[in-house]
């Protein structure tokens, strides 16, 4: 019983604050601050592991997770309080004051995100020490339970079902709490109430549309332009910024002769531009899905970076997110003229509040994890030898360009013997396709047939028939680039600058 009072204990807590940061300030919920410690503090080997084993579920994964560990924590905690009272109580105290401290050096922290970690630690600690005096004292011992038939005075037995009543209610009160939390953050989101109201701007530069013979359209086939629900989603976020248009602010400062600053109404203000681009997650293994295609609007780097003025010694930019995280992008990439951009719109629609929302950066050819800064608020125009960014600093390449890469889609696994197509897409931003071949078991390479490209900054699909005959087969894919560069057959992993290899698939034919 003494376990399962500090499971409620712990449960409640958990609640507790978390009701609380959802009231006071979403980001400082203890589970979010902890974790987002944690993924501070992850080696490189363990971020690729949790996105190869859970892809864009990692943060779900990884919040489950701490929930795992602190049951049993608290399930230690309350053998402890038991047997050596107030000790367990001060375990749970001793977690509030961890997350405290992990909350209040947080980057994006503020005043008040300290409240949340302290709620869980007092409500924690004093459920605790209520629940373990319910669960009546420890076993005694041989000599003790001798000394009390001595005495001829007995301890009373505890009243196991009055226990259960007040760890189920503890439990109860623990998950009602969480649920109000968050009904809360769903109903409280101003946020989200002013993105859905915001009519975006027509664009100044408007985007081509794409081309006839762009969309193969078959079954089982990534679609050109990726729907916004559909695009992946890695970043290091785990409660998403709430940014008010009304209060967002970009900085241009550092090595500049001009400091520049932009207001949400100067940026919509600016005559935008519209593009489509390919975006790729450096964490993309070969074969992976964390890649996706939009159409965006913004405003181009370039321009912007022209009124800032940096000085002829800089060769870096490095942009800042509200929540603290940073990207290295070479300085060339946001001023020449592929298109890099501040982007305010994804798709039609302003960005998704999960995709920056109200700006991110948007630059063709490079992994998101050196470019793509969403709720991004500075560019501190610097160098590479001054300075380092998020990722940088945890072992990967600071310049991370995107690697060329082909991917089969289609088939997957069991098909029918007879006609049928292998499809796939292919990329290489900022450079283009001009080839992509496909081979079947150890026969020779055939050249697949490529759709229309929207441009050099995008994928583009392509397709090859082929008649399948019974027993199983292996297909594999290699492509080409624009500049002359193939696709190297030897397999690298993503750390530190993005994956390489032939993909393939196995499939069986009946």
């Amino acid at each position: 019983m003494s376990a399962l009072a500090g499971i409620a204990a712990a449960v409640v807590a958990a609640g507790a604050g978390d009701l609380t940061a959802a009231v006071l300030a979403p980001g400082a919920s203890p589970f979010a601050v902890i974790g987002g410690a944690l993924i501070d503090a992850a080696p490189p080997w363990a971020k690729d592991t949790a996105i190869a084993l859970f892809g864009t579920a990692d943060k779900l994964a990884l919040l489950i997770g701490i929930g795992l560990v602190l049951l049993a924590v608290a399930a230690l905690a309350g053998i402890v309080q038991r047997r050596r009272p107030p000790w367990g109580a001060a375990i749970l105290g001793a977690l509030g004051a961890i997350g405290v401290i992990v909350a209040m050096t947080r980057p994006d922290a503020e005043q008040v995100w300290w409240v949340p970690s302290a709620v869980s630690g007092v409500i924690g600690t004093a459920a605790l020490a209520l629940l373990a005096r319910r669960a009546g004292p420890a076993a005694r011992t041989a000599p003790a339970r001798a000394a009390v038939a001595t005495d001829g005075l007995a301890t009373p037995a505890p009243d196991r079902r009055a226990f259960l009543v007040w760890t189920g209610t503890a439990t109860a009160l623990g998950v009602l709490a969480a649920i109000g939390a968050q009904a809360v953050r769903a109903g409280g989101s101003a946020v989200r109430t002013v993105r859905a109201a915001i009519r975006l701007p027509r664009a100044a530069v408007a985007a081509a549309p794409v081309p006839v013979g762009a969309e193969l359209d078959l079954p089982g086939l990534a679609p050109v332009v990726t729907p916004n629900t559909d695009f992946y989603r890695i970043d290091t976020a785990l409660v998403v910024p709430d940014v008010a248009p009304a209060d967002w602010r970009l900085r241009v400062h550092g090595m500049v002769e001009n400091e520049v600053e932009l207001t949400w109404e100067e940026l919509l203000a600016l005559p935008l531009e519209e593009s489509y681009t390919t975006l790729t997650c450096v964490s993309n293994d070969v074969g992976g899905d964390l890649i996706g295609n939009a159409l965006w609007l913004g405003y181009p780097t370039r321009h912007l970076l022209a009124r800032a003025r940096p000085t002829a010694d800089a060769d870096m930019v490095l942009s800042r997110s509200v929540d603290g995280f940073t990207a290295s992008t070479p300085l060339e990439a946001l001023t020449d003229e592929r298109g890099a951009l501040l982007a305010v719109g994804m798709n039609g629609e302003p960005l998704p509040v999960e995709h920056g929302f109200p700006v991110r950066m948007v630059v063709p050819g490079l992994y998101g994890y050196v470019s793509a800064t969403k709720w991004v608020t500075e560019l501190y125009v610097t160098r590479f030898d001054r300075d380092r960014a998020y990722w940088t600093d945890r072992g990967w390449s600071a310049r991370g360009p995107v690697k060329l890469q082909s991917r089969i889609d289609v088939p997957r696994a069991g098909i029918d013997a007879g006609e049928t197509v292998i499809a796939g897409v292919a990329w290489h931003q900022h450079s283009g396709i001009t080839g992509v071949e496909v081979q079947v078991d150890a026969g020779p390479w055939q050249p697949a047939t490529l759709a229309t490209a929207i441009s050099a900054d995008t994928w583009v699909q392509w397709r090859m028939p082929w008649t399948a005959t019974p027993g199983r087969h292996t297909i594999r894919c290699r492509a080409t680039g624009a500049d002359g560069s193939t696709q190297p057959e030897q397999r690298t992993p993503v750390a530190p600058d993005g994956a390489t290899g032939w993909h393939e698939r196995t499939v069986q034919v009946t």
